[in-house]
């Protein structure tokens, strides 16, 4: 019994750690979906809790990594990220055929508009589109393909071993020991008018905006350099403003379509 338990943990924590830093951290995920919520229209708010009966954008905002480890949802792998040239413009590159972020982001919304779609359908492209626009505004995510998007850029964070995706995913957020609920409440502040200019503008133009962002984080290091607290002190408000605008584009995208 205990050779079974101990293989099944060795299972789990490898599961677990072979997907650990393809994605904003849970705790990034949930804030994004907290500060979207702050920012619904009543009737939006409505029909998103009838949707998801009762559950908030917060709790399925990781659904989408929830379902990797089932072979169902294989054909979702490369809708998380969009590997692009650090010169590049999206509109510009060739589209990943295998789809990619922007890609997702339509397609979700296409189930999500049509009045065919059974709510069983519309309810999972919504726990969906809640990820993939996060995924969207963390800027690995428009990484390099050559690196797998930061994932291959080997650094240390306060000595261990971690790489530049996942210093970006995780650590940094899970470093300052803040709930979700906590970060959202103490958010990266922008003005009002600030707010109507991030609210303007396509997927694409988000992707492109993001993309300079990228560029930024590639320059932030060097593979081996060893990351902390300068590192978090000089960077982590940048990740907080990300978190933000992808909670209010979030908002803005789901009142327009629901």
């Amino acid at each position: 019994m205990r050779l079974i338990f101990a293989t099944v943990t060795i299972v789990l924590i490898t599961l677990t750690s072979s997907h650990a830093n393809d994605f904003w951290g849970p705790t990034g995920h949930r804030v994004v979906g907290e500060i979207a919520t702050d920012y619904l229209k009543p009737s939006t708010n409505r029909k998103i809790k009838k949707l998801l009966d009762g559950q908030s954008l917060a709790y399925v905002s990781t659904y989408a990594d929830e379902i990797k480890a089932d072979d169902r949802y294989k054909k979702f792998e490369t809708w998380h990220y969009i590997n692009m040239p650090m010169d590049a413009d999206y509109n510009a590159e060739k589209r990943n055929e295998k789809g990619d972020l922007v890609s997702a982001i339509e397609y979700c919304i296409s189930i999500i508009t049509n009045d065919d779609s059974s709510k069983d359908d519309k309810a999972f492209y919504l726990k969906l589109l809640v990820h993939f626009i996060g995924d969207l505004h963390q800027p690995m995510h428009v990484g390099l393909e050559e690196d797998r998007g930061g994932n291959d850029f080997k650094v240390y964070w306060f000595r261990k071993d971690s790489n530049l995706h996942r210093v970006w995913d995780s650590d940094m957020i899970d470093g300052n020991k803040m709930s979700y609920t906590e970060l959202a409440q103490n958010r990266y502040y922008f003005s009002k008018n600030e707010i109507k200019t991030i609210k303007r503008g396509s997927v694409t133009d988000w992707v492109n905006e993001v993309h300079k962002v990228t560029a930024k984080v590639y320059m932030s290091a060097k593979p081996g350099d060893y990351l902390g607290y300068r590192y978090s002190y000089d960077y982590f408000s940048i990740a907080e403003m990300q978190l933000h605008k992808a909670g209010i584009r979030l908002a803005q995208v789901l009142n327009d379509i629901l």
